[in-house]
């Protein structure tokens, strides 16, 4: 069951916008959202959905997420916090940090609110604090050289 944001995003984006299934197999040129009540993790390939606690009042996490890419992928694994209003996602990039994987903040100076990317910043030493512009172009360069997930 897809979501308005889901449609919403569909019809401005060039790769198809879905929200996973639980055990559905992860494919590249997509892009996929958390479904709403869920925590979304990666394993063995695949997503899958929980309905753990809440983390930091966040049902779904982006730490949770996060951390699931991170012991998935270790250093292939890239983590990117945007303008947010908690500080949810910080401790799941650190740990993509942790892994060796590549870590991406956009620039809280430029963000329409700046508490994910700052405490994105002030829990690791991110590789990239970038303006919003910049930063998808950087993710867009990485693209052309491996497979983002």
């Amino acid at each position: 069951m897809e979501t308005g944001l889901c449609e919403f995003l569909a019809r401005s984006s060039l790769v198809p916008v879905t929200e996973p299934e639980d055990k559905e197999p992860l494919l590249t040129g997509r892009a996929y959202l958390a479904p709403r009540d869920y925590h979304l993790l990666v394993q063995s390939g695949s997503f899958a959905l929980s309905i753990d606690p809440p983390v930091g009042f966040a049902r779904p996490s982006i730490d949770v997420l996060f951390e699931s890419v991170a012991d998935e992928y270790h250093e292939r694994a890239v983590g990117v916090i945007l303008t947010g209003a908690n500080h949810d996602g910080a401790r799941g990039l650190a740990k993509i940090k942790e892994q060796g994987g590549l870590t991406l903040v956009e620039d809280p100076a430029t963000a329409a609110c700046r508490e994910m990317p700052d405490a994105a910043i002030n829990l690791t030493k991110v590789d990239q604090i970038l303006p919003l512009r910049e930063l998808a172009a950087s993710l867009h360069k990485l693209s052309d050289y491996a497979c983002v997930i």
